[in-house]
């Protein structure tokens, strides 16, 4: 077998491994959510992830099994990630004192300029939009205060 074959069935092996290990532990979850309570209101959002997860999932299989692989392009060299990494790390870091919605708006104008997005309309008005977006969906959702600098905590 040749060396690119032999690559690309380990790679098709290796995909299809984590779509089967992704079923099994949704499945898992699932099995466990329903030890611990028949309620609807502990089964209303995981009952339906579950069927939807554990349908994509076959999809993907079924896929998997059936299309012959794509070439794949070679990794970034980690001199590359570095700098999302450590701009990931300073919005973590940051989120107490800048905010979430804030923090979030920061965090996507500079990664998406250090990607080289070059529109400044097209950066502001993408990063504002979802922070608002993300933050106030968050902000309703859950069940404690967010860290809001600008839209205010709920």
């Amino acid at each position: 077998m040749s060396e690119q074959t032999e690559s690309t069935a380990s790679s098709r092996i290796a995909d299809l491994a984590v779509v089967v290990l992704l079923a099994a532990l949704v499945a898992l979850y699932c099995y466990d959510a329903l030890q611990a309570s028949r309620s609807i209101y502990n089964l209303i959002l995981v009952l339906p992830v579950t069927v939807v997860v554990l349908l994509l999932c076959l999809i993907q299989l079924f896929v998997g099994l059936k299309v012959p692989p794509v070439n794949r392009q070679k990794a970034e060299p980690v001199a590359d990630i570095l700098p999302a990494v450590a701009l990931f790390a300073a919005y973590i870091l940051t989120l107490p004192w800048l905010g979430f919605d804030v923090g979030t708006f920061l965090f996507l104008a500079v990664f998406l300029r250090v990607h080289g997005e070059r529109r400044v309309a097209w950066l502001l008005g993408y990063s504002i939009s979802f922070a608002s977006i993300v933050s106030l969906f968050f902000s309703l959702m859950l069940p404690y205060p967010m860290p809001l600098l600008i839209l205010g905590s709920s």
